[in-house]
């Protein structure tokens, strides 16, 4: 049995269908009630509803499993405590290995949420456990967060320039890749960086989308106060805000790389291209199913 904590998010969705597709058994862990039928959807064997922070509720939800994947709540100021919480409950229960779903370049300081998961990846070398840490780059699929003005207007806006370069990863591979590390053995005590095929820039997203929707699209920066009024009207507010704040101020200067190669290793093939990925998800049902 395999635990995955954060199950009912698009991440572990994502690797509960990979593992089921494996025959492996999944245990969803869950924060509501709500979120057990998504997780059963997505391949779960079963389902157990906690919260990561307290030691009762990780005992029900690690009891009798040989490995944890330990995917944190997002955004979270407290992302230290919680995953030094999981490890000590790992190492009561048993639990034979723990992989952690970390971020490429948990060591940039400018990023606050980039920042605690280097502070997790010390405790768990820390733990003597088996740990085998996974450093994901940006998802290809954020893009989808923007898909209704992208394909009504053609046009994609982010907070930051549109010439800064990401390793940007489908999450597919990324599911993949962990489902490997946690069948397969041989990957106690490594640390995988799972990035994107290419530099991929908001432009070149821009002009990737436009072939697939055979419109035009263009990517705009926006101004980072713009997107943090309409946040703020949202709901976010606090340590989410000023993290993500944070992001985008490091993203419009640095963007954020990687290299392929860690994950064409663990895939056995090339990670996906944006282009493709585009194909998959924003070609129209009409064009799909001719």
């Amino acid at each position: 049995m395999i635990v995955i904590t954060g199950a009912a998010g698009k991440t572990g969705r994502a690797l509960t269908w990979a593992l089921a597709e494996r025959g492996a058994r999944v245990r969803a862990f869950v924060r509501r009630p709500e979120q057990v039928a998504a997780a059963l959807a997505a391949g779960a064997s079963e389902a157990v509803v906690g919260d990561v922070g307290e030691p009762a509720d990780l005992a029900e939800g690690l009891r009798g499993c040989a490995a944890i994947y330990h995917i944190a709540p997002n955004v979270h100021p407290d992302e230290p405590a919680i995953g030094r919480a999981v490890i000590a409950a790992a190492r009561r229960e048993g639990v034979e290995r723990f992989v952690f779903h970390s971020v490429l370049r948990p060591q940039l300081r400018a990023m606050p949420h980039h920042e605690a998961k280097a502070r997790v990846e010390e405790a768990l070398f820390e733990s003597g456990l088996a740990v085998t840490v996974l450093q994901p780059g940006p998802y290809q699929q954020n893009t989808l967060d923007a898909r209704e003005a992208i394909v009504r207007i053609g046009d994609y806006a982010v907070p930051y320039r549109v010439d800064a370069p990401f390793a940007a990863v489908d999450l597919r591979d990324v599911a993949q890749a962990a489902a490997v590390v946690l069948c397969e053995d041989g990957h106690a005590d490594a640390v995988y960086e799972l990035a994107g095929p290419e530099p991929l820039t908001p432009r070149r997203i821009a002009a990737d989308l436009a072939l697939v929707l055979d419109r035009p699209v263009t990517a705009r920066r926006i101004d980072p106060g713009e997107w943090c009024e309409r946040a703020r009207a949202g709901g976010l507010s606090g340590y989410a805000l000023d993290t993500l704040t944070a992001m985008f101020a490091y993203y419009d200067r640095h963007g954020l790389t990687g290299n392929p190669r860690t994950l064409a290793m663990l895939l056995d093939r090339p990670p996906t291209r944006f282009a493709d990925f585009a194909r998959r998800e924003f070609t129209p049902d009409d064009a799909r199913h001719a």
